[in-house]
């Protein structure tokens, strides 16, 4: 392979850049490949589209290259996660603006007739609110109060189309690294803009890779973490099949700044289709040229290589996950050495999450400026949440830093099922705490959520309504957590075992005031005492229920009797039409409510289940739905 040098680099950029802009005065129908659109039958979708096209004579572009008469000629692409999970299969098209929303294979003669060949708009296809249709994306509520950075490419492009990721000024931030800034430079850059790692903890980027690049050995290297086990987060999954090029670039120039020439990319197995178009794309960029030996004749080297993590939880702590790569049991070590020092194979590692890689790309291209225009004074640019639970709009959403829960949950959440009443919402996962009505206005950002004992964490926001026992859902997070520990310490390990003990006595109306005073105090202990970050952020969702929703724990220990567990007129039930028997929810239900075999539909016994929300957040066909029962 002939190597690729900076000037063909540049004529490449031209070529597709020129090729984009005339694929333009064609239209282009984006289908969302997201793997809970393909769940809602887009795969189908994207077929009958093209055979309808074929059909009537209509050319189709392969890529951004054209086949066929101009005016008769359109893009119909598999594009990346659009976000708006609740109303899958989505499709988009282009430069009409169009969106519709709930697309079935049998729409697609009717679209074809009406929208592609007679411009005219489908109502009954488009999103609907209170009354209005909204047949412009860009309108819809879920959209218009969003600022998409991070996610601008995944549902705008082909995930597998490198061309189109270049046409688009892809891989122009990696050639100013490599060429046209010193190491130190890059690092400052992503200094000064304030750039804070997506992951959980919110720690400097430039500062680690300062810290990496000052270290001085014979091999360095670049380590992402794209294990994601939080319920109810799909953030960088949808980041890594929709614009899996962005990820990779960040990764790249994180090895430029800090001198590092191997990468590694940790992602669950459970995420195949991310997985797939990772692989996609690095295959891409080798056999072109961007990655590999002597990249653009610049003497620097950078090879990537994908591990598929077993979905421990744990493994989502830096030094387990490195342990994971090496061929390890995943378990934490005691630090430090901290891994900018002491990571992967015992050499200076940088290690972020997808999210952070991927705003890499936009900072380097548009600077630390405009980046630090996005957002609070400390806590810089967008964050994305995946917002799932009790919610008229569960999907995928990126909005700036500070923005607050009432706009995230209300305004593009469209606010609580079936006329609820908002009672709380679990963000940051396991890590984090339950915030209540009282914090709808609170800005979300790192340093205000630390104020009030949540934390950012990944990203996952799971929104409880009127009819959720906080008791029940600290129950839940427990179960997770105790079920996750690694098992190393004996905080976590049998601390966390005590605590869950506890929980299902009280929820079963058999505990007692002083078990209250126990978990305060076990929770005390395991904070201070535990190895990791799991451990020591295991009691959070119980300290903060204990916190907001003491009198539901004392209807359990004083009265023995919940009136919301009692009164519930709700139940659960798995579609059977969506359900792909993935047994993802049976493994999250901890009190094993639900049962089935793979690769047939799973059912939940409403007896057991209660309505914990874990289900909602592990299902990513969204074949989850709440049901009311009469009387």
């Amino acid at each position: 392979m002939s190597v690729l040098t900076r000037e063909g680099f540049h004529a490449l950029q031209a070529q597709a850049a020129d090729a984009l802009a005339r694929s333009k005065s064609a239209l282009t129908v984006l289908i969302c490949a997201g793997t809970g659109c393909i769940a809602s039958g887009s795969m189908k979708v994207y077929e009958n589209l093209r055979n309808e096209c074929q059909e009537r004579g209509l050319s189709i572009y392969v890529g951004l290259t054209h086949h066929g008469e101009e005016e008769k000629s359109l893009h119909i692409k598999m594009s990346g996660c659009h976000g708006f999970c609740e109303m899958g299969c989505l499709v988009h098209i282009e430069p009409l603006g169009v969106m519709y929303v709930r697309v079935k294979p049998e729409d697609c003669h009717e679209i074809v007739e009406r929208t592609l060949l007679g411009g005219e708009i489908i109502e009954r296809l488009t999103y609907h609110q209170n009354g209005v249709s909204y047949p412009r994306q860009e309108d819809i509520p879920f959209y218009k109060k969003q600022h998409r950075v991070v996610l601008k490419g995944c549902g705008a492009s082909d995930a597998e189309d490198l061309e189109e990721y270049i046409a688009k000024d892809g891989y122009r931030a990696f050639e100013k690294a490599l060429f046209d800034m010193t190491d130190e430079a890059i690092c400052r850059e992503i200094s000064d803009s304030g750039l804070r790692g997506r992951g959980g903890g919110g720690f400097p980027a430039g500062r680690k890779w300062e810290s990496v690049r000052r270290n001085v050995s014979d091999v360095k290297y670049i380590v992402c973490n794209g294990d994601e086990g939080d319920p109810g987060a799909f953030m960088d999954r949808s980041i890594m099949e929709g614009n899996p090029h962005s990820v990779i670039e960040g990764m790249m120039i994180a090895g430029v700044a800090t001198g590092a020439t191997e990468g590694y990319i940790y992602v669950r197995a459970e995420y195949p289709l991310a997985v797939e178009r990772l692989q996609v794309a690095i295959d891409k960029a080798t056999r072109l040229g961007l990655l590999g030996d002597n990249i653009m004749d610049s003497g620097f080297s950078f090879h990537m290589h994908i591990n598929r993590g077993a979905g421990a939880f744990v493994c989502g702590e830096g030094s387990a996950l490195t342990a994971s790569i090496e061929g390890k049991r995943g378990m934490p070590r005691t630090k430090p050495p901290r891994t900018v020092d002491h990571g992967l194979w015992g050499k200076p590692t940088v290690l972020n999450n997808v999210e952070t890689f991927a705003n890499v790309p936009g900072i380097l291209n548009k600077g630390a400026a405009w980046y630090r225009s996005i957002g609070t004074d400390t806590s810089s640019g967008t964050k994305t949440f995946a917002l799932t639970g009790n919610v008229v709009n569960t999907g995928l959403v990126e909005v700036p830093m500070g923005t607050t829960l009432r706009e995230i949950i209300f305004d593009i959440g469209g606010g609580i099922q079936n006329g609820k009443k908002f009672k709380a919402v679990q963000i940051g996962g396991p890590a984090g705490g339950c915030l209540t009505e009282e914090h709808l206005d609170l800005p979300l950002d790192f340093d205000s959520l630390k104020k009030v004992g949540a934390i950012v964490g990944s990203g996952g926001l799971v929104v409880m309504d009127e009819d959720t026992c906080m008791v029940e859902t600290a129950r839940f997070f427990m179960h997770f957590t105790q079920n996750e520990s690694c098992g190393k310490c004996v905080p976590c390990r049998e601390g966390t075992k005590r605590m869950l003990e506890i929980l299902d006595r009280i929820v079963a109306n058999e505990g007692s005031p002083e078990d209250l005073d126990m978990l305060e105090s076990l929770s005390d202990t395991i904070s201070t005492t535990a190895l990791c970050g799991l451990g020591q952020s295991a009691c959070k969702p119980v300290l903060s229920t204990l916190r907001y929703f003491r009198e539901e724990y004392l209807h359990h220990v004083v009265d023995h009797h919940c009136p919301v567990c009692n009164g519930r007129k709700r139940r659960l039930e798995i579609k059977a039409e969506l359900c792909k028997g993935c047994g993802k929810c049976a493994r999250n239900c901890p009190m094993e409510a639900i049962s089935g075999h793979p690769r047939t539909p799973y059912v939940i016994d409403n007896e057991k289940c209660i309505h914990c929300g874990a289900c909602w957040g592990a299902c990513p066909f969204g074949a989850i739905d709440a049901i009311e029962e009469e009387g």
